[in-house]
């Protein structure tokens, strides 16, 4: 491996560290508990980047560091389902696999849905440009259109 390519690597890593740990430090400013999952490689274990815990509600959070666009391939979105499918025992309805993007200054989250991935429904990949809005509103800890049962 050419020493700029080991570079470029680890500067990449970086980035993905310092976001990882900006949103544990705003979630915990927020009410959760939260702690950075530190996995230093792709591994195909399912290990979210950050679990949190607000109140009942357990969220898996897998995030990337981008300036415009986030690309999520379906298999780190199918990670936050398979962690929380098999090692967190509560109804779906208080378990949320979200993307966040770290784009510049701003955050946008989007909560997958439980039912797409039992379906086996789940896109090639989930984008998330800097223009979106997200469906996840960290402030309240819940989808923005979403109703507990």
């Amino acid at each position: 491996m050419k020493k700029s390519d080991f570079q470029a690597i680890r500067k990449w890593r970086r980035r993905g560290f310092y976001s990882e740990n900006v949103l544990v430090k705003l979630l915990q400013k927020n009410g959760y508990r939260a702690v950075r999952v530190p996995v230093s490689n792709p591994s195909l274990n399912p290990l979210p980047d950050i679990i949190a815990r607000h109140d009942l509600d357990v969220y898996a959070f897998e995030v990337k560091n981008a300036s415009y666009y986030a690309y999520f391939p379906r298999q780190q979105a199918q990670k936050l389902f398979e962690f929380l499918d098999q090692f967190v025992p509560i109804q779906d309805s208080y378990k949320h696999p979200i993307l966040a993007a770290h784009l510049g200054k701003r955050w946008i989250f989007r909560e997958l849905d439980w039912q797409v991935w039992r379906n086996g429904k789940l896109p090639k990949h989930e984008r998330i440009i800097k223009r979106d809005k997200g469906n996840f509103d960290i402030e309240k800890g819940h989808g923005k259109s979403k109703s507990r049962p």
